[in-house]
C-alpha cells in the first residue's frame, strides 16, 4: 500500500467531504426556524468529520493520529442522531444517505486499525 502524500489521497476523507456536500444540500431544504438550530448542529458535526481526519493525518504520533480519528466516528455517530431527529420531524422522508455514512464508518475504522498497526 502507498503512503498517502496529503489528506485529499485517502478515501476516508474524499467519502466524508462527499457526504458534506450531500448534507449541506439535504439540510437546505429544512424550515428556516431551524437555521440556527438542527440545521447549524448537523451542519457542524458533518463538517467536523473530514476536518478531524485531515488534522489526524498530519500529526505525527499514532496516538494523535488516532485521538482525531475517533472524533471523527463521533461526530459521524452526530450525524446519525440529527439525520434520524431530522426524519421523525418531518424535514426528510427517508435517510438517504445512510449507505454513505455506513461506508464512511467502515473506511474510518478500517483508517484507525492502520494507522494502530503502523509505524509511523
Amino acid at each position: 500500500m502507498k503512503k498517502s502524500k496529503t489528506f485529499t489521497d485517502l478515501i476516508v476523507w474524499e467519502k466524508s467531504h462527499e457526504l458534506v456536500l450531500r448534507i449541506y444540500k439535504l439540510s437546505s431544504t429544512f424550515p428556516k426556524s431551524e437555521q440556527f438550530a438542527l440545521t447549524s448542529q448537523l451542519r457542524r458535526a458533518v463538517v467536523s468529520i473530514p476536518a478531524n481526519i485531515v488534522e489526524g493525518f498530519i500529526k505525527r504520533g499514532i496516538k494523535d493520529k488516532v485521538r482525531y480519528f475517533n472524533i471523527s466516528q463521533g461526530s459521524l455517530e452526530e450525524v446519525k442522531y440529527y439525520l434520524i431527529l431530522s426524519k421523525d420531524l418531518g424535514y426528510i422522508k427517508s435517510i438517504e444517505t445512510k449507505p454513505l455514512i455506513d461506508e464512511v464508518g467502515k473506511l474510518l475504522n478500517s483508517y484507525i486499525k492502520s494507522t494502530l498497526a503502523s509505524n509511523f
